[in-house]
């Protein structure tokens, strides 16, 4: 595996170097990459293999991951079976679908560092995120705000305005929003945990994205988490921009519950199952207060159709419904891949990729763009957020006219991120070149 102590050099010949060295390099061959021409097909005529050269450069991982080339073949299983079977492919199936969802159990656990019965796939992140609150979020006279970053996720947002007011409660007074420092784009950890030393009696509950969606920046997690705690505060972490980006370490970690999406670094496809992590010493509290249904009862009575819930332990025990089998297959077909190669080895390219991608950045003639992203690798994952001086939509525009796929967030944000699973240092060494390009005829 390549080292971030790579001296990086702004040429073809040097990209293509790294790509030769990398150890993961096949992995791209196992994604459907887009191309120029199916990006302005309107004929409806779908063509999924193209010359390479045709390939686009995706850098959008970060908002919907590529398509692996099994998930075809994964769901047609199960069509097929369905087919075959009718309802006896519960049972009968090559992959029966009672007990599907354990199929990614294990892997979803080592995904996030967790242990089995800490973590479920189920539902999508925000109603995961209304569930956890109702377990995690339980406001008392003294103790009733909750803490997030001040530009999180919107969807974030709304749900902690929605259940502060749930419980009867004025969002402007309860919710407390972290700021960063005047003329600073990213928030300091010692900032974080002076806020949670002032107000730690009031607060109840500190949701925090792992990685902030619009500026990239990965909260140091560990400090945090002991210092909720020492507060008396659940503490819990919204992994859509962290879960098959980031390292995790949710059980070590110590934080009471995380959630995340499965349809952008872990490329299970547009709306894709969702995950759930409740850490183990919470596994057995069943006086937690928690909303019931039959999929989270006890397996060995749950077909007796009783009257009365009994909740499996662990993260198991917060399932309502059965799960969707079609999106668990595409799933599965994706976290095969993430459980294939591992997180670590994936982040180490990731840091490398990011890097490199910084590095060409800087080479691009002054006044083009600034990086609000945090340089230091422990401090984000494979997302660069990029702020151009020019208009950043046109900017877009331009570059998918040239093949370059990435996305804007408002006000100003260009996110630019190579997915270690099926990006290479070409494909951002190519991005640098079309912005450098830009930038010297004036776009």
């Amino acid at each position: 595996m390549l080292t971030s102590a790579v001296k990086f050099e702004n040429s073809e010949i040097f990209a293509r170097t790294l790509d030769e060295k990398d150890e993961l390099k096949g992995l791209r061959e196992l994604f459907y990459i887009p191309t120029r021409q199916s990006l302005s097909d309107t004929s409806g005529k779908r063509r999924l293999e193209q010359p390479d050269g045709d390939q686009c450069i995706y850098l959008a991982g970060n908002s919907l991951g590529l398509q692996p080339k099994r998930v075809k073949d994964y769901i047609c299983e199960e069509l097929e079976d369905w087919a075959y079977l009718g309802v006896e492919g519960h049972f009968n199936g090559r992959h029966p679908w009672l007990p599907y969802h354990e199929n990614v159990a294990d892997m979803s656990a080592r995904l996030v560092g967790a242990k089995p019965i800490e973590v479920v796939v189920m539902n999508t992140l925000t109603t995961n995120l209304h569930l956890m609150m109702v377990s995690f979020y339980q406001p008392k006279k003294e103790r009733y705000k909750i803490l997030v970053e001040s530009n999180a996720f919107p969807s974030d947002q709304y749900a902690v305005a929605s259940q502060a007011k749930f419980h009867g409660y004025n969002p402007a007074d309860a919710i407390i929003e972290l700021k960063p420092r005047e003329g600073e784009e990213t928030m300091r950890t010692e900032d974080i945990l002076d806020v949670i030393e002032k107000h730690g009696s009031e607060i109840a509950l500190i949701l925090l994205g792992n990685v902030n969606y619009l500026t990239g920046q990965a909260f140091q997690v560990v400090p945090l988490a002991q210092k909720a705690h020492e507060k008396g505060c659940y503490m819990g972490l919204n992994l859509a921009h962290g879960a098959g980006n980031l390292h995790l370490q949710l059980h070590d970690w110590g934080v009471d519950f995380a959630v995340w999406c499965s349809y952008k670094y872990l490329n299970s496809g547009p709306g894709g199952l969702a995950g759930c992590f409740v850490h183990e010493r919470h596994k057995d509290d069943f006086g937690l207060p928690r909303f019931a249904g039959w999929w989270g009862h006890n397996k060995t009575t749950r077909f007796k159709m009783g009257p009365e819930f009994e909740p499996l332990p662990g993260a198991e025990g917060w399932q309502l419904s059965n799960p969707p089998i079609f999106p668990l297959a595409a799933l599965r077909a994706s976290l095969e891949l993430f459980d294939q190669v591992g997180m670590k080895k994936l982040r180490e390219k990731g840091d490398l990729l990011t890097g490199y991608l910084e590095y060409l950045l800087s080479c691009v003639p002054q006044g083009t763009l600034s990086i609000i992203t945090p340089s230091a690798p422990e401090q984000r994952g494979s997302q660069l957020s990029i702020r151009f001086t020019r208009d950043p939509k046109a900017m877009l525009n331009a570059f998918k006219e040239e093949g370059v796929i990435c996305d804007f967030r408002e006000p100003d944000i260009i996110r630019a991120t190579p997915a270690p699973m099926y990006n290479t240092f070409l494909d951002v060494y190519r991005f640098a070149g079309i912005v450098s390009s830009f930038a010297r005829s004036g776009g």
